[in-house]
């Protein structure tokens, strides 16, 4: 999977690489046509259990798109903001942290 790619387009060209109709993909996933055409045009975001559905669905690695689900959510919160870059190192280094602390419990 391309990094500088949203979910939703990966989502899109796995569906129609596999020659799906959304009509189809929706009715395994339990969605509205237009709920999962929203989702791959980035109109909407798509919940984790639906990622992960749709990762068996279209047979994609499960880990890869949530690691992109993942980018998009944080690309979304932080993109306009003037110091988003600098609060996600600092994020990352919580979580390196975090996860430090957790280990030694």
């Amino acid at each position: 999977m391309k990094k500088n790619t949203t979910t939703g387009e990966i989502l899109r060209e796995a569906r129609e690489r596999k020659g799906l109709l959304l009509r189809h993909v929706c009715a395994e996933l339990d969605v509205d046509t237009a709920i999962l055409s929203k989702i791959e045009r980035n109109e909407r975001k798509a919940t984790k259990e639906q990622i992960i559905k749709l990762a068996e669905i279209l047979d994609l690695d499960k880990d890869e798109l949530l690691i992109q689900y993942l980018s998009d959510k944080i690309l979304y919160e932080i993109k306009d903001e003037d110091l988003g870059t600098k609060a996600l190192k600092v994020a990352e280094q919580k979580i390196k942290y975090n996860n430090k602390t957790n280990n030694n419990d």
